[in-house]
């Protein structure tokens, strides 16, 4: 992969790499470690990191539609082991109302993610993570109405695949969009 550097326009957004997400988790994605070396290697290229977390209440609604995961302080809702979270600039936690699912990194609660990046000059966004056809999905969408400009990194996401075909069918929807797909070796 190339080692070029990003300009300080750009960041790249790390949704919801969680042990509740990984395999032997609450809510596991098959294959949901395998995006942590691609992560780690794109990091370094970034002077803007940031990363979306789970955190979910005990007895939040969202769990009528989904198993309890990823509930605040828990093992669960720890970053997975050997994701680099020292590069973190800012870590946002949503789902942490009983009131809402809090898919989207945009719907975070302890920080406006839309206003802190433009703060910091953003336009452009590198997505990756955890789940394709969910928070990815979502977190792409949004940041995509609010005008900011994405690639997902291909090979950085994975899908939980509820149903067979979704996560193919998010990127689809994700690239009808205006979302950019590109493997972890470009630009």
């Amino acid at each position: 992969m190339s080692q070029e550097s990003f300009g300080p326009e750009s960041a790249l957004l790390v949704v919801d790499v969680q042990n509740d997400f990984c395999p032997g988790g609450a809510l596991a994605v098959a294959g949901g470690d395998a995006i942590i070396p691609v992560i780690n290697a794109w990091m370094p290229r970034f002077a803007t990191v940031v990363a979306s977390r789970d955190w979910h209440p005990a007895n939040s609604v969202h769990f009528s539609n989904w198993p309890p995961h990823c509930i605040a302080g828990t093992y669960g809702a720890q970053f997975r082991a050997g994701l680099d979270t020292g590069r973190f600039l800012l870590v946002l936690d949503k789902g942490t109302n009983n009131v809402d699912d809090g898919y989207s990194a945009f719907e975070a609660t302890s920080e406006n993610l839309e206003s802190w990046l433009r703060g910091r000059g953003i336009e452009m966004l590198y997505v990756c993570g955890l789940a394709t056809d969910y928070c990815v999905l979502q977190t792409v969408l949004d940041a995509l109405r609010l005008g900011f400009g994405v690639t997902v990194l291909r090979d950085g996401i994975a899908a939980v695949e509820v149903n067979p075909g979704d996560g193919q069918h998010a990127q689809s929807v994700m690239e009808a969009a205006g979302a950019r797909f590109v493997p972890s070796g470009q630009n």
